[in-house]
This record gives structure tokens, C-alpha cells and sequence, in this order.
């Protein structure tokens, strides 16, 4: 089971190529996608309603019945990606998880709520992302764990294999950024406010 966590504020492309890429190469049943209703690490100015975005998430897969959406995280009350892996493997105790993030969290990730647990509870699937690949690869998390990397053409197992393990994927990028849609305004995806619900 694939797990794509984040704002979503807005869904976009992107996250659409990511998941069909992890249910093909990592061999996954799901991809689910946990919407956050307020990431940590960002503002809350800008952050689309919590129903709104996953409205838009779930019109964005109607086509794709293995990718998921969920507001797991709302319903488990964790804001942090650790406590909610946490309370997955608790539940749901006979899945094998597999954590799916953007080069951009790689680079980052050493800045999230107990992130060395993250890397020892579940696998870790990371996928390119325009200008962040070489700077997320020489990062403290890469470097931390780089005698447990997975080369991509061993990673349709990733999810069998005991954490930490990880696989970079190079995959082609996509330029779709959360960002512009947003500065596009609904044009862009959905409307934002400025504040959170």
C-alpha cells in the first residue's frame, strides 16, 4: 500500500503521475492519499478548506478506483507524518506500507517531527522533482541512510523489505506546481482562503 501524504492545496498532476508511477513500479495494490488538514511546515494563509481539497483530490482520480483519497489524518487527530504511521500499523496491521514523497520532502525531511522514526518504521519511496533531486540526494536524510538505498530495479519489493529502505526514482519530471495553481486562482484548481477549516 502506497501512502502519499500532504497538503494537496491543490491536487494536481503531479501527485496523479507520482501514484500511477508507485502502482506500477513498486508493485502496490492502493496508492491512498492522505490529505493533511494543516501541514505543519506551512502557513495556514493560502490553505484551501480541508472539504474542498479533498473534493478536488477525489474529481482529480474518479478515473483511477486503486488511488484512494482519505482525510485520514483528521479522523486520527496527527498532524505529524511519524504519529500517523504510527497509528496505521497499529490498524491495519497486516499491511505493508510504503511512504511516497517528492525529492522537495527528501531534502526537508530532517526538519519533520521524529523523522529518523519515519525512516526505520515504514519503506521510503522518493520520486524526482524538477531542481531538487541533486540537492535532496546530497541531503542529511540521503546521506544518513545511503548504505540503505534500493536501486530502482530492485524496488518492486521495496514495500516486503524490513525499514529502513528507500529508492530514488528518476522518474520524468513534471513541472505541475501547487504554487502556480494556486497564484492561477481557480483557473489554477480550486479556490484558496485565507482561512483553514
Amino acid at each position: 500500500m502506497g501512502l502519499l501524504g500532504g497538503s494537496f492545496n491543490p491536487a494536481h498532476i503531479g501527485h496523479l503521475h507520482i501514484s500511477l508511477m508507485a502502482l506500477k513500479r513498486l508493485n502496490l495494490d492502493e496508492v491512498w492519499w492522505l490529505v493533511s488538514p494543516q501541514n505543519p511546515l506551512k502557513s495556514t494563509s493560502g490553505m484551501a478548506p480541508f472539504a474542498g481539497r479533498i473534493s478536488h483530490a477525489q474529481a482529480m482520480t474518479r478515473h483511477h478506483p486503486r488511488i484512494k483519497v482519505t482525510g485520514l489524518e483528521a479522523l486520527l487527530d496527527s498532524p505529524y507524518t511519524a504519529d500517523t504511521l504510527r497509528q496505521l500499523r497499529k490498524r491495519f496491521p497486516q499491511t505493508r506500507f510504503v511512504w511516497m514523497m517528492g525529492a522537495d520532502n527528501l531534502r526537508q525531511i530532517s526538519r519533520w517531527n521524529h523523522w529518523l522514526e519515519i525512516f526505520r518504521r515504514v519503506p521510503i519511496a522518493v520520486f524526482a522533482r524538477p531542481t531538487y533531486s541533486l540537492s535532496a540526494l546530497s541531503g542529511m536524510a540521503a546521506q544518513r541512510f545511503r548504505h540503505r538505498r534500493v536501486e530502482p530495479h530492485s524496488a518492486r519489493r521495496l514495500a516486503t523489505m524490513p525499514a529502513p529502505a528507500w529508492s530514488f526514482f528518476p522518474i520524468r519530471l513534471d513541472h505541475t506546481s501547487a504554487t502556480e495553481l494556486r497564484r492561477l486562482g481557480p483557473k489554477g484548481g480550486i479556490a484558496v482562503s485565507s482561512k483553514n477549516s
